[in-house]
């Protein structure tokens, strides 16, 4: 029998002790980890496995690289060590990877363990998962940016990105806009119908609002029945962005003025709405909202359901092309369009046809020309009512004079848009209108301008040759300031070029236009194709023009665009000018037509 004094056995009894506590310890709540001096791991307990998905197979023995996210450098690692060698600790946040890929947050602190040398011989490291900490945060941070009603941001989280935008729209010098929106006798319906359906109302107005703007821009719910819209970056030029953000609102304003439904509950309201233009940082942001605020409070007082822009030029301007638009729709039920005719003539002067160019005359306004109203058409559907109805006038003037000998003959060339064009019954709208005034189709010929390839050009291209098909004939309209030219222009069925009267006024003076005409004269023989020049106003501008066998012409020198009468007393001199002519040159001639 082996005897032990009583101070080894009492030792024993501490060391035990000490081990059954280290153990019950070590399998905390908290995540442990132990590696040696070279970061090998070699002992982790229960709760590392839980959170990493690992087995002590899987680790033991391994690197702790092998749970690296890849999200943070070479340098904080270095960091990291640094500290740990210098201090012998090391506290922080961190994102490691799991063993099913997944990366997450954990808080970790990591100590050296040193021997009785200050050799570190181990590190231990404890970390708690951050995952649900991390995410609960998210949500107070969303519930604190948030409307909790609409969801969308609120006014705090609207501040914040519109301070980011000012200093944006600084660096690129670009301007944008806030638009305030206040719907109108809010309360009054809220407290009738109750706050159930007011509520439902408010999530519909979010929706409606969403739907109206770009997706880059931000809606907000400011509180109550307030929202606010943040437009950026729309454009350099001030005025492009006083227009653009008067569609904007004023497409808004259409969109929360339609009925609400709710439950049984037919409801309705407007908006007053409010705009204020930035470009750059030079106002803060309290000072533009409360600019869109005092405009919002304008619109309420002009008798809601209306929009005002701070500035009172640029409100000057909106309500002008606002008042514009309005009766611009009303045009034609009023008959206040009208068709001009413009001669165009061959290289011997003789009529050959004419151009269709819609003027419009308003009661109060007087004559309004294209350049001023067709823009304001294009930005709505309004271009396709205006397109259809001249096609169908041009036709009728055909039908007509196909009755009488002197203009049988004449060829009319009516423009098209490139929306009237894009639209998928287009070819058979022309078709049914030939049809239906009986009208010879190879009398009409249609003027498109070279944005009609900008969509798609295979389908272009189909559509013209079915319009060809038709008997019709197809010129490209203000040739040479378009797109691709050359690229595009042997693959489509035209019969006709038109150059541009810009080049053409510049012809006896710039020698870069006298160049570019020659070119395009060039250019459309080798191709087989007719050449126009519109704007010819002067004998030089002419003689030029024919030198380089241009073989048709238009402009104020053969005459400026008529309405019809005025325009047959025209094409009835021209052509008893000739006939007289041709019998001073040939006794016994007989009178010319038109061509």
């Amino acid at each position: 029998m082996e005897f032990t004094d009583k101070n080894t056995m009492n030792l024993t009894a501490e060391v035990d002790e000490a081990l059954r506590i280290s153990a019950v310890a070590f399998e905390t709540s908290d995540a442990i980890m132990i590696t040696d001096a070279d970061a090998y791991i070699v002992r982790v307990n229960q709760a590392f496995l839980d959170t990493t998905g690992y087995s002590p197979d899987e680790v033991i023995g391994r690197n702790v690289r092998i749970m690296n996210s890849g999200l943070h450098d070479k340098s904080f690692y270095a960091g990291m060590w640094q500290q740990l060698l210098h201090t012998g600790s090391w506290t922080g946040e961190i994102f490691d990877k799991r063993k099913c890929g997944e990366i997450y947050p954990k808080r970790l602190k990591i100590t050296a363990v040193k021997n009785r040398q200050q050799q570190t011989t181990h590190y231990v490291a404890i970390f708690n998962d951050l995952s649900e900490h991390k995410k609960s945060e998210a949500e107070n941070r969303n519930l604190a940016s948030y409307d909790k009603l609409t969801k969308l941001p609120n006014r705090h989280l609207f501040l914040e990105r519109f301070g980011a935008t000012l200093a944006k729209a600084a660096r690129l010098s670009s301007f944008g806009a806030i638009l305030l929106i206040d719907l109108d006798r809010f309360k009054i319906l809220n407290d009738t119908v109750g706050h159930d359906c007011g509520d439902l109302l408010l999530i519909e107005v979010a929706n409606r609002l969403k739907h109206c703007v770009r997706e880059m821009d931000t809606v907000a719910r400011l509180g109550a029945d307030e929202f606010i819209v943040l437009i950026e970056d729309v454009s350099d030029s001030q005025d492009d962005t006083s227009r653009k953000v008067g569609q904007v609102a004023e497409k808004i304003r259409e969109s929360l003025a339609r009925s609400y439904h709710c439950n049984d509950h037919l409801l309705r309201s407007s908006p007053s709405i409010g705009v204020s233009l930035y470009r750059g940082n030079d106002l803060s942001v309290d000072v533009l909202v409360q600019h869109a605020e005092m405009a919002m409070y304008q619109a309420k007082s002009a008798g809601r359901n209306s929009v005002r822009f701070f500035d009172p030029v640029l409100q000057d301007k909106v309500t002008a092309h606002a008042a514009l638009e309005s009766d611009l729709r009303q045009a034609l039920a009023r008959q206040e369009m009208h068709l001009h005719y413009q001669m165009q003539v061959d290289s011997n002067h003789r009529p050959t046809g004419a151009e269709a160019l819609l003027r419009w005359y308003h009661p109060d306004r007087g004559l309004v020309l294209p350049g001023v109203f067709i823009p304001i058409a294009e930005e709505s559907t309004l271009i396709l009512e205006i397109g259809d109805w001249v096609m169908n006038t041009a036709c009728k003037q055909l039908a007509l004079w196909a009755k009488s000998d002197q203009t049988r003959k004449l060829t009319l060339a009516v423009n098209v848009s490139a929306k009237q064009f894009a639209i998928s019954g287009f070819v058979d709208s022309v078709a049914d209108i030939l049809k239906a005034h009986q009208v010879d189709p190879s009398r009409l010929k249609l003027e498109l301008t070279e944005s009609v390839m900008l969509e798609d050009m295979a389908a272009t291209i189909e559509k013209m040759h079915a319009l060809k098909a038709l008997g019709l004939g197809l010129s490209i309209d203000d040739f040479g300031i378009g797109y691709s030219s050359l690229s595009y222009l042997k693959q489509l069925p035209l019969d006709q070029l038109k150059i541009d009267q810009s080049f053409v006024q510049g012809i006896t003076n710039d020698g870069s236009d006298a160049m570019l005409v020659q070119t395009i004269i060039d250019l459309a023989t080798n191709f087989h194709l007719n050449v126009i020049a519109e704007g010819v106003e002067t004998q030089a501008q002419l003689t030029f023009l024919k030198h380089h066998e241009c073989m048709a012409f238009q402009g104020f020198l053969f005459g400026m665009a008529l309405p019809v009468p005025e325009f047959e007393r025209l094409l009835h001199r021209i052509v008893s000018d000739l006939t007289g002519s041709f019998r001073a040159l040939k006794p016994g001639f007989s009178p010319p037509t038109a061509c």
